[in-house]
């Protein structure tokens, strides 16, 4: 599944950046983060908990930042498993500046599998429509601050 869109943040490119690669922001800008530790150089454990219809759980992962070109671009790269099966995409974060705004670029793959794959396309879709909704939320929140 490919997922891509714009967002602007009301502030500047530079904060959104460096909230984006900030350990403690990212367990708060990820919807359902319940443990997010340090695994190696610019990568993390996480423990998720989410709910996608009826296959709602905890998931565990990894969190890498790569390709980092402060601070107009990030690439993360996230993997998951849980009881009903696994996640795991990459994406880049595109920021350009905007009059003391940013608007962000994103852009990324998605793959599952397992339980979670035979929910159907569409209902896989609005799902992850939502979290990165909360996602946007989160970090306009904690960049604005």
């Amino acid at each position: 599944m490919k997922i891509q869109g714009n967002q602007t943040i009301t502030a500047p490119r530079e904060k959104v950046f460096r909230v984006l690669v900030d350990p403690q922001a990212i367990a708060r800008l990820l919807p359902g983060c319940e443990e997010l530790e340090p695994a190696g150089a610019d990568t993390y454990d996480v423990k998720l908990k989410l709910g996608i219809a009826a296959l709602s759980g905890s998931y565990q992962g990894t969190v890498k930042l790569a390709e980092q070109r402060p601070p107009e671009r990030l690439r993360l790269e996230v993997t998951s498993r849980g009881p009903w099966g696994f996640a795991d995409g990459a994406g880049t974060l595109e920021l350009e500046e905007k009059k003391g705004k940013t608007l962000v670029h994103y852009a990324g793959e998605v793959k599952v599998g397992g339980m979670i794959a035979s929910i159907g396309q569409r209902l896989l879709e609005g799902a992850a429509r939502l979290v990165i909704g909360q996602f946007f939320k989160n970090l306009e929140k904690e960049a604005s601050a």
